[in-house]
């Protein structure tokens, strides 16, 4: 089959299917049998060179479901080519006119050329290009979009906003324009009527535009933190996860803003309630992640004593068990802050989660990833402060394990191997 796509190819059947789109895009079934053809074609490599070099946007008039197909495809160049052929005015113009319509079939084509709009910067290139370094009209009329009463208009301009923050340049250029402003301003005026598609796109572009280092303090100053807790209340995973990951960002390496939030009791007890949301892992997944995080950015006393009145810590530990690294480890240093600074406090609770069952276990696995191991024994050795984690870690025959480590390929491994093992020797 591939050799007779790649004969088709040759021929130059898709400039041919293209034609046939524009001439027949009133005729349903024809259009949909093109863009099958269009799908099982563009699985190849050598079709992606005849879609760049076939002028699509001149060649045809193409249907808005034909275009939103196009668009959906992850090929870069269709996009870019749309946008050289002029689709962007021509879409920009639709709304101009639709905006104030209160007709049924105006709303309609407003939803779908602001929609279209949002697509055409999934394209790296197409969006950089309409970005124009913040310059852009294209870009100065999206951003005029936040702040309309139309709340399709808000959306589209919100996720292209988010689709725009898709590099550091951009986030930082943005940022120092005003951007964060509007964005908040937009989600002042839902936070009460619980239009989820607006507060989930403002949220993305926030979350997206905390990721540049240099940007985070400054949205911190701009009050970000405040205006993302007032969804804490919302009842809606994809907002619930969109705010866990934007305080997430916010606080990344934020001593102080970690500090606030980590002491703050009503969003300590929802992370808690929302480690539990067994039906959605995402939100789940982000809470233990913040929970954790907020330990690791502020290092403080008081956050861990939050945490652990607020129930928090059987999370932590079940979280050193997850199946992605990334977050093991973000437990691990987390569980060895707490065991460093408050051990008193989180003694009972580290026992009932069987902590040092867990962490015998990831020493022994085979398959547990270096930093998992060199940071599992880093904790044990923390426990030791505590008389009765000290007994359990004694039970165990940890000492078997670590020293079989000493000799582990991972210099780092094997240096704190040797380091536990005397810990564990002279403690005995």
């Amino acid at each position: 089959k591939d050799s007779l796509q790649a004969q088709l190819i040759n021929m130059g059947v898709i400039p041919t299917l293209v034609k046939l789109l524009g001439i027949h895009c009133q005729n349903a079934a024809l259009t949909e049998m093109c863009l099958v053809a269009f799908g099982n074609l563009a699985e190849l490599e050598s079709s992606k060179e005849q879609f760049a070099s076939t002028n699509i946007a001149e060649e045809t008039f193409i249907s808005s479901q034909v275009l939103v197909i196009l668009l959906t495809y992850p090929l870069d160049a269709i996009k870019l080519q749309l946008v050289e052929a002029g689709l962007v005015e021509c879409l920009l113009e639709i709304v101009q006119q639709k905006v104030d319509s209160d007709k049924e079939d105006d709303i309609a084509e407003l939803k779908t050329a602001s929609d279209l709009m949002v697509l055409l910067l999934l394209g790296d290139e197409s969006m950089q290009k309409l970005f124009e370094g913040g310059k852009g009209n294209v870009f100065q009329r999206v951003l005029s979009w936040i702040p309309s009463n139309n709340h399709q208009l808000q959306l589209a301009g919100a996720l292209a906003i988010a689709n725009f923050a898709r590099n550091d340049g951009n986030c930082i250029h943005m940022v120092d324009n005003g951007i964060v402003e509007k964005l908040m301003d937009l989600l002042d005026r839902h936070v009460e009527d619980g239009n989820v598609t607006v507060q989930h796109a403002a949220l993305s572009a926030l979350r997206n535009l905390a990721i540049p280092v240099v940007n985070k303090a400054k949205m911190l100053s701009a009050g970000v933190t405040e205006a993302v807790l007032k969804f804490l209340k919302s009842e809606m995973p994809p907002v619930q996860f969109k705010l866990l990951g934007t305080l997430r960002m916010l606080i990344d390496a934020q001593a102080e803003a970690a500090e606030q939030l980590g002491k703050n009791v009503k969003l300590v007890e929802r992370l808690v309630e929302w480690c539990e949301a067994k039906d959605h892992a995402g939100v789940m997944g982000e809470s233990n992640r913040l929970l954790s995080a907020l330990i690791r950015h502020s290092k403080s006393k008081d956050v861990i004593k939050t945490i652990v009145q607020s129930g928090g810590i059987k999370h932590l530990v079940t979280m050193a068990t997850s199946e992605h690294v990334i977050m093991q480890n973000e437990a691990l240093v987390a569980l060895a802050l707490i065991a460093a600074l408050e051990l008193g406090t989180a003694e009972k609770d580290l026992e009932s989660a069987k902590l040092v069952q867990i962490l015998h276990r990831l020493l022994a696995d085979e398959r547990s990833a270096p930093e998992i191991k060199y940071n599992s024994m880093v904790l044990i050795c923390a426990l030791m402060g505590s008389e009765s984690l000290h007994k359990e870690v004694q039970d165990l025959a940890f000492l078997d394990v670590v020293s079989k480590l000493r000799s582990h390929e991972n210099k780092s491994v094997a240096q704190q191997a040797s380091l536990t093992e005397q810990r564990l020797t002279v403690d005995s």
